[in-house]
């Protein structure tokens, strides 16, 4: 997948008169991947809700947790947009100005399981040659963690040597039985009747804070105000995405997918809201944070569980609760 640079340029707030553009702080945010999935995101920024926080937003699509992280870490971004484990991994690692989440944008695994024909049972997967991503990323430990439920994970030929982002087109060129991939891709290749989505890899497994944004514990020290107006904007897309139809949000999302059929947006979002996919607000639960790290353990990538207090605050989350 093709990186991706969204540049918003506003003259007029909407409501708020003329305030210019050179009047908005400037926070970069580096996102994982392009996806249906971040429906919210786009949202506001389609909306304008950053800008009447008084943000512009430089959104760049990164590729990955691990790009994502490291576009934090070397100050190439101010937030990043992924899953928790990238923040787990780094504060383990010992980093002393670690990434803090601060807010939640999904709730459940949005990756769909894709097959070669439109038949399927789990048992299907005994034997089969699955491409899940890399190994230790959120796609391949929630999917291990569902079959390891399920019974089968022993039997299941994991293919962990391709990178996430380019699962779906070794897939397509022939390798794999199974490969899962997020919205609207997922989607598209039904359409173009070159695989079919058999499974949600989310419905099979519990509510866990599979996005989140985080950014430098330095970072939210000093622009607290920053940090707030970001986590406002995301709630009312979040609002948004909750209360409208899947025509309505695709109509709205569109020009960040040039290249996708509104009727495959509008498909794509209807599956994530069936699923419950789209976190209702930007808080991030205890309970949902420490089963994450569960499954982490479980597959080997962690040996301990990160302290919530430490690695989440729901302070700019609760605000939002409460205005």
């Amino acid at each position: 997948m093709k990186k991706w640079i969204a540049l918003l340029f506003i003259g007029l707030l909407v409501g708020c008169g003329s305030q210019v553009e050179d009047e908005l702080t400037t926070v970069r945010l580096s996102e994982v991947t392009r996806s249906v999935f971040y429906a919210p995101q786009y949202v506001a920024m389609a909306l304008g809700f950053f800008e009447e926080e008084g943000l512009l937003i430089e959104l760049v699509t990164s590729d990955g947790a691990d790009n994502v992280m490291v576009a934090l870490l070397s100050g190439a971004a101010d937030i990043g947009l992924s899953g928790p484990e990238a923040a787990i991994y780094v504060y383990n690692a010992g980093r002393v100005d670690h990434a803090v989440i601060f807010a939640g944008l999904t709730s459940r695994d949005g990756s769909f399981l894709i097959g070669r024909s439109p038949s399927f049972t789990w048992d299907d997967l005994r034997g089969a040659h699955v491409l899940p991503g890399r190994r230790g990323g959120m796609p391949f430990m929630v999917l291990e963690s569902v079959l390891m439920e399920k019974g089968i994970v022993a039997d299941v030929q994991f293919d962990t040597s391709i990178q996430f982002a380019a699962v779906v087109g070794a897939f397509l060129g022939g390798t794999g039985d199974f490969v899962t991939a997020f919205e609207p891709v997922a989607s598209t290749i039904e359409l173009e009747g070159r695989g079919y989505v058999v499974a949600s890899v989310g419905m099979e497994s519990r509510e866990l804070p599979y996005t989140t944004y985080y950014a430098l514990e330095s970072f939210i020290y000093e622009n607290p105000d920053v940090i707030q107006g970001f986590t406002n904007a995301i709630a009312r897309g979040q609002a948004f995405v909750q209360h409208h139809s899947p025509e309505s949000i695709a109509t709205t999302i569109a020009p960040f997918f040039p290249d996708a059929e509104l009727e495959i947006l509008a498909s794509a979002i209807s599956r994530y809201q069936v699923i419950g996919a789209y976190a209702l607000t930007p808080l991030i639960s205890e309970a949902a944070f420490y089963q994450l790290q569960a499954i982490m353990i479980n597959a080997g990538e962690l040996t301990y569980k990160a302290s919530f207090e430490t690695l989440v605050s729901n302070e700019f989350a609760e605000r939002v609760e409460s205005d």
